[in-house]
């Protein structure tokens, strides 16, 4: 499905990144996997393997260059979709301990059926994402959370900094244009500081990774329900 390792291994170093032949054919099995899917379930518009290879495998995987996450770390994926960014990361981190996260459940089967392919661990959530933010087995227990979303920075703060502990971070992918700092009353008052932003460059494309440190922990009132938070971000 992929194109072949050599031609893999290049593309990712021009991004600074290694990839081994162990890497390599878990992608390529992710790859195949879920295009096959898609033709069942929605999953991803994007289709062909040089696409997957860079908008979908590289792009998750910079989030490792961008972001210092250190060795064992507990990381949940807010709304995960196909598994973007965090199963990719899994594939290069396999010590990294992941929870992915999803509203439709047919996309958490999904999951299931890919990390079994994939020979790695996951634990799998089934909810929204603000109301399992309300459980204390979720609520402020991760080292990190991570979207890959079109909200803006307020409305996927209030997504996921609940889950991060006091001195974790979320780690949000952003589009090149939003302006950051229109966040940050919402990000203040969530617990949070935005510590970096940095924008980046994939195959003539303009991206920008945020970095929200924990500071404090999130009032109980946050997250908002559904209605509440799409009404008015903070």
């Amino acid at each position: 499905m992929l194109p072949n390792y050599d031609f893999c291994k290049a593309e990712f170093g021009k991004y600074g990144l290694e990839l081994t032949e162990t890497q390599y054919k878990k992608l390529d099995i992710y790859a195949e996997f879920l295009v096959e899917y898609n033709d069942n379930v929605n999953l991803t518009a994007i289709t062909d393997p040089v696409d997957i290879l860079h908008k979908h495998f590289i792009d998750s995987i910079l989030i490792l260059k961008y972001a210092d996450i250190p060795l064992n770390s507990s990381l949940i994926d807010v709304g995960t979709g196909a598994g973007f960014p965090s199963v990719p990361i899994k594939i290069y981190r396999d010590d990294i301990k992941l929870t992915l996260l999803d509203s439709l459940n047919k996309r958490i089967t999904f999951l299931q059926l890919l990390c079994e392919k994939l020979d790695i661990s996951a634990d799998f959530v089934h909810g929204r994402a603000e109301d399992i933010a309300k459980d204390s087995d979720y609520r402020e227990c991760f080292d990190f959370s991570c979207a890959r979303a079109v909200a803006n920075m307020s409305v996927l703060s209030e997504y996921c900094l609940p889950f991060v502990k006091v001195g974790g971070s979320f780690i949000a992918m952003k589009g090149p244009t939003e302006d950051i700092s229109a966040a940050e009353n919402a990000v203040k008052l969530l617990g949070g500081n935005v510590s970096r932003e940095t924008n980046y460059e994939l195959e003539d494309e303009q991206r920008k990774i945020v970095i929200v440190n924990k500071i404090s922990q999130t009032p109980t009132k946050y997250p908002r329900n559904s209605g509440q938070i799409k009404k008015k971000s903070l």
